[in-house]
């Protein structure tokens, strides 16, 4: 859990810091693929080649590439579209996709979860109850996509180093994870880059040094050997710590002009939508695989 708690405090000035300084200012894209970039130097030069599995690199680099590569293409894009703490309460919904992923990986689904999301959806609409438009809508399921790929890489994560048949420190393999993520990021500038957005300020560049360096590079390998330290209840729960403390920070540092009943109102119902799924879903979802 120290791990889990470290980053949490790490990243929760990191929704800030993109949405004030970084969006619509500096290329999305770019900004994506030169954080992914300078993670990968701090692992490079520990990274392991002789013996281990093929099968075990290749599937390092397809979670980098799905929870850090995929998941920051949309998650960069959702900034264009909702306000910070609009991105932060909608990742509350990781934690569910992380107890769905792992339901489907011992063979189970149960229709329960449904409800959850249809209340978590009602809390979305009363944030933006008089602006719910095409951009909101979007940013609304952008930031999904963002958070299936993030439950997706946690778990997989967990689950590939479980099951790997050697024993491996994290520190000299994960450099993989990175270059998997590398990968989809430079794909993704080379096709939807703007080249004549590069940041323009040494404030810009500093953060995104800070970001790529920091809350990637050390951020995801701790959040990650965190996550293969806890069991899949604990490892739900601290998803959704980064949803308070990002939001504190935002608030009272950047957006004092917040509407905040509406955001407090509509905060308390996705919450809702949680303690519904932990309390009651998750026990009708054991009983109707039982």
């Amino acid at each position: 859990m120290f791990y889990l708690s470290a980053v949490t405090l790490l990243w929760a000035f990191s929704f800030s810091l993109i949405g004030v300084y970084l969006s619509g200012q500096v290329d999305a894209w770019f900004s994506v693929w030169m954080r992914i970039a300078l993670a990968s130097l701090i692992f490079l030069p520990f990274l392991k080649f002789k013996g281990l599995p093929s099968s075990f690199i290749a599937k390092l680099m397809a979670i980098g590439g799905v929870q850090l590569g995929l998941m920051y293409c949309f998650y960069y894009q959702a900034f264009l579209l909702l306000s910070v703490p609009e991105v932060l309460l909608f990742t509350v919904f990781t934690p569910i996709y992380v107890t769905l992923i792992y339901d489907l990986l011992k063979g189970r689904f149960s229709p329960w979860y449904l409800l959850t999301a249809v209340i978590a959806v009602a809390g979305a609409a009363i944030i933006k109850f008089a602006e719910v438009n095409e951009s909101f809508l979007l940013g609304f399921l952008v930031v999904q996509g963002s958070n299936l790929c993030f439950a997706i890489g946690q778990v997989g994560y967990k689950h590939v180093m479980e099951q790997t048949p050697v024993e491996v420190s994290q520190r000299t393999v994960f450099g993989y994870f990175y270059i998997g993520a590398l990968i989809v990021a430079s794909i993704a500038f080379a096709l939807l880059g703007n080249p004549e957005k590069l940041p323009t300020t040494p404030l810009q560049w500093g953060i995104l040094t800070y970001l790529g360096l920091i809350a990637s590079g050390l951020g995801y390998f701790l959040w990650n050997k965190g996550a293969c330290m806890v069991n899949a209840g604990a490892l739900a729960v601290m998803n959704n710590a980064l949803v308070p403390a990002g939001l504190i920070v935002n608030i009272v540092i950047w957006n004092r002009d917040v509407d905040l009943t509406r955001l407090l109102m509509g905060g308390a119902v996705i919450m809702l939508s949680l303690w519904v799924n932990e309390t009651w879903v998750k026990r009708k979802a054991v009983t109707c695989s039982a």
